[in-house]
């Protein structure tokens, strides 16, 4: 995707330091996504993510649905998106919004995991 400099897998918001798979603690699962905003705008990710992604089921722990902002800014633009998401579904979203703390890389056998699988290698994830 234009703009997108890079997509790095990993943990957050949890208190405990240093998650891993298989100890991932009170983690989330995450993607930390650096773009330029000169090129592609919060909003426009936020979008995207709003098409791959299925909020419309409780969870919690580790596969939760959450949106990790830096600013107010951003806490105000992913509350719209997820606001637009529900009424145009219909449906109730269980996405939570909360202040970007630490954020730990995933291991490497995470990172850019769907291109690395042999039955989806006819599909390009960026």
């Amino acid at each position: 995707m234009d703009g997108v400099a890079q997509v790095i897998v990993g943990y957050t918001g949890g208190k405990m330091p240093d998650p891993t798979y298989q100890n991932i603690m009170d983690a989330t699962e995450a993607v930390l996504i650096e773009f330029d905003p000169t090129v592609i705008s919060y909003e426009t990710i936020l979008k995207e993510w709003s098409k791959q992604h299925y909020p419309f089921n409780k969870s919690s722990g580790q596969y939760r649905s959450a949106i990790f902002v830096k600013n107010a800014e951003e806490q105000e633009t992913a509350q719209r998106v997820v606001a637009e998401l529900a009424e145009s579904k219909g449906l109730k979203i269980y996405t939570d919004t909360e202040e970007a703390g630490a954020f730990y890389r995933a291991e490497e056998y995470h990172q850019n995991f769907l291109n690395k699988q042999s039955s989806s290698r006819a599909f390009k994830i960026y």
